[in-house]
């Protein structure tokens, strides 16, 4: 017995320790994030807080800055749905929270941005590119981290909160539908945008590359049905 508590006593400093780099590294990144964006912001808030709506949600500066501003609106109702799952006894409640607010806060923006008209909107004819590959040579660096992000959020979270999506190939189908759509609004919308096969081709490349980075926190099938249910109450004896 002495031998077992020894051997748990070891492990928890290294688990915490671990927890801690972890937690670290992730304010490093945000800190490092914020610093990189932080003139781009900054020229779009005089415009939020003067209420033009066109500049703040009608260019990629505003919508980042919007995003970064509901952040603390968007983790205070992951706590309220995880605090009323909690209540219930429903298992997970955390996790399922976050995921809900995770794809919703994560994709809505960069769909956004995707569907900001450009300067020739209903003025130039709807332009489609159907040929694999040919434009990723001319989306470059940024245009083609941009299309891998557009819908990583989706493909991160989705397979956390639901089940029936914990694998590849339907992640990668959810993405491609998804981005499909996009693009498809793109063009009947006439936003002076390239609706491109490449584009859907990034982003559920995107999706799954996130998906696979969340494979440790994914639902089973078999967790799908117990953990939507309250937990049962254990009648006392006697």
């Amino acid at each position: 017995m002495n031998d077992d508590t020894g051997s748990i006593a070891a492990a928890a400093p290294p688990r915490r320790t671990r927890g801690i780099v972890l937690l670290g590294l992730a304010a490093l990144a945000v800190a490092s994030a914020l610093f990189a964006v932080r003139g781009p912001l900054m020229m779009s808030a005089p415009a939020c807080v003067a209420g033009q709506w066109d500049r703040c949600f009608g260019t990629f500066n505003g919508v980042v800055l919007m995003t970064l501003v509901t952040l603390p609106l968007a983790l205070l109702v992951a706590w309220a749905r995880a605090h009323r799952r909690r209540t219930a006894g429903v298992a997970s409640a955390w996790r399922m929270s976050l995921a809900e607010v995770g794809m919703v806060h994560g994709t809505v923006p960069f769909v956004w941005m995707t569907m900001i008209p450009g300067g020739g909107a209903d003025v130039v004819p709807p332009r489609v590119s159907l040929v694999p590959l040919r434009d990723l040579v001319t989306m470059g660096p940024v245009g083609l981290g941009g299309n891998l992000l557009v819908l990583a959020a989706l493909g991160f979270f989705a397979p956390i909160r639901f089940a029936a999506l914990a694998s590849v190939p339907r992640i990668l189908a959810l993405a491609t539908g998804c981005s499909v759509l996009v693009e498809t609004a793109q063009y009947v919308l006439r936003l002076d945008r390239v609706s491109s096969v490449d584009d859907v081709l990034v982003n559920a490349t995107g999706a799954v590359l996130a998906g696979l980075a969340s494979r440790r926190w994914w639902r089973r099938p078999a967790e799908e049905a117990p953990s939507e249910r309250p937990r049962p109450v254990t009648a006392a004896a006697g």
